[in-house]
Formats: C-alpha cells, sequence, structure tokens
C-alpha cells in the first residue's frame, strides 16, 4: 500500500466510523455530502490535472501505487473525496456541540477582501498555483455574498474551518515533507511554513469553503423541496 493512501485512509477512518454515532447520526446526510463532492471536487480536479500537465507540481512515483486517472494518480483523486467527508464531519461535530451565532457583519463586507484576493491573482498572473488559488478564494467570498450571505456570519463557519487548519497541517505536512507531492518553485511565492508552500492555505479555504457552501445550498433545497 502506498504512503499517499495510507494518507488518505487515515484522513476518512476515523470519521466515517464516527459517522454512525446515534447522537449525530452524520451518516444521515451522506448524500448532502455526496452531491457536494460531485458539484465542486470535479472542478478542482480538472484543474489539478492541467496544473500537473503545465508542471505546477508533481508527484514522486516512490509514494503511489502506480495507477493514474487523466495524468493523476489514484490517490490523488481519492484526495477529493476524502478530505470533504472528513471537513463536513468535523462542521457537523462542531455544529452538535456549539450553539450557532450569527455575526454582526455589514451585508456585503466580503465583497471587498473578495476583489482583493481576485486583484492579488491578477497581480501574480505569472505564479500560476499563487494565481489560482487567490482567484479561488476571492470567487468564494462574492459567491458566498450571493449564494448564501448568512454562511459567511456563521460563527460556526469560521470556527470549523480554523479547526479544519489542524488536519491540515499534519496531512499537508506528511505530503510536502518526503516528498510525495512537489511544488515548482515558477508557480509559487517560494517561501514554506514548514514545508507547506504558504499558497496551500489560501487552496484549502477555498476549496473546504466551497464544499461546505454547496453542501449547505443542498440542504436547504430540500428544506424548501426544491431537490
Amino acid at each position: 500500500m502506498s504512503e499517499y493512501l495510507l494518507i488518505n485512509l487515515g484522513t476518512i477512518l476515523v470519521p466515517f466510523l464516527l459517522s454512525f454515532e446515534k447522537k449525530l447520526s452524520f451518516y444521515k446526510k451522506f448524500r448532502f455530502v455526496a452531491l457536494s463532492i460531485l458539484t465542486v471536487s470535479p472542478a478542482f480536479i480538472i484543474w489539478d490535472h492541467i496544473a500537473t500537465v503545465r508542471g505546477d507540481w508533481g508527484f514522486s512515483p516512490e509514494y503511489l501505487l502506480g495507477v493514474y486517472f487523466f495524468d493523476l494518480p489514484l490517490e490523488e483523486v481519492l484526495f477529493f473525496v476524502t478530505v470533504p467527508f472528513s471537513c463536513l464531519f468535523i462542521y457537523e461535530t462542531v455544529s452538535f456541540y456549539i450553539r450557532e451565532r450569527e455575526l454582526n457583519i455589514y451585508k456585503y463586507s466580503f465583497l471587498v477582501p473578495g476583489v482583493f484576493f481576485i486583484a492579488l491573482s491578477v497581480i501574480f498572473r505569472d505564479q500560476y498555483y499563487t494565481s489560482t488559488v487567490t482567484a479561488f478564494s476571492g470567487i468564494f467570498l462574492i459567491a458566498g455574498e450571493f449564494l448564501y450571505p448568512r454562511l459567511l456570519r456563521e460563527s460556526n463557519y469560521w470556527l470549523f474551518l480554523l479547526i479544519t487548519y489542524v488536519p491540515f497541517l499534519i496531512v499537508n505536512y506528511l505530503l510536502t515533507f518526503p516528498p510525495i507531492v512537489w511544488y515548482s518553485s515558477k508557480a509559487i511565492w517560494g517561501p514554506r511554513f514548514l514545508t507547506i508552500p504558504w499558497e496551500d492555505f489560501f487552496y484549502s479555504f477555498s476549496m473546504i469553503s466551497f464544499w461546505y457552501l454547496f453542501y449547505k445550498i443542498y440542504q436547504k433545497k430540500v428544506k424548501f423541496g426544491r431537490l
């Protein structure tokens, strides 16, 4: 078994087993998790494929099974299933134990940082990874304001997002230390936290937030009988 596959299994094992805990009953929301993954993950997989072919990053074969889909290792594709499942489990756990509060933030306040991130993506357009993740971060903030404005004002959203950075640091360190995943110096700023490019923090923020956004949207559609 490859090291990258073990990381995937370690990411999802505990959340999956605890999904059947009687009080939390996360398994009852599996369909919303699946819909969110099917909506968001393909876009990130396509970008991953393009970036891999372009040489923005790559994968060390000695840590992989050797099975590929569209130039991506099987383990990399599974990453876009195991990570959202585990992150949404974290959100539901946070919401179960901590009462939700709506933050007193002025309407459309997030449009400003959204535009700022998009401006950064233009400024760093020659560094493809930097440009893409800052663009995704900006797009999420703008989309969130119009598609689900309450989301950005939920205290548990920001708390859950903060908590996800704990497993993020562990998983990303395991991926970038050997390295299982390597980055081209031309695609990133260069500075790293330990062995993790700073861009990965924006990558995680935007990707997890998009999964969460559509998870909430699909639940809302069912609540109002639209799905």
